[in-house]
């Protein structure tokens, strides 16, 4: 079982940066890559950026190419996305999501309890 919690969320101004964590528990070792997904009131929910657990090479959604990145710490472990240059439409709850069962680019089977992100304008 693997165990994902989230943190960093906040309220920023448009324009502004927030870094979200992160940090996984329990059966680590079988997770095969990890992401970030968000779902805006009212929407579904999309994703955002993934990282494999091999390679340093994330993958992203087209909307926050250039202005978001994703990244892990030195253990392989914990997961960052660092949001610059936000915009009142990155306003959502983002979540942390995890790959146990080696699926599709965009497959994840776990899921965080979600922060919550609002960008003012």
């Amino acid at each position: 079982q693997v165990q994902l919690v989230e943190s960093g969320g906040g309220l920023v101004q448009a324009g502004g940066s927030l870094r979200l964590s992160c940090v996984p528990s329990g059966a680590v070792f079988s997770i095969y890559k990890m992401g970030w997904f968000r779902q805006a009131p009212g929407k579904e929910r999309e994703f955002v950026a993934a990282i494999p657990r091999l390679g340093s090479a994330g993958y992203y959604a087209d909307s926050v190419k250039g202005r978001f990145a994703i990244s892990r710490d030195s253990t392989k472990t914990t997961v960052y996305l660092q949001m610059n240059s936000l915009k009142p439409e990155d306003t959502a709850v983002y979540y942390c999501a995890a790959d146990t069962r080696f699926g599709r680019p965009y497959e994840f089977n776990i899921w965080g309890q979600g922060t919550q992100v609002t960008v003012s304008s």
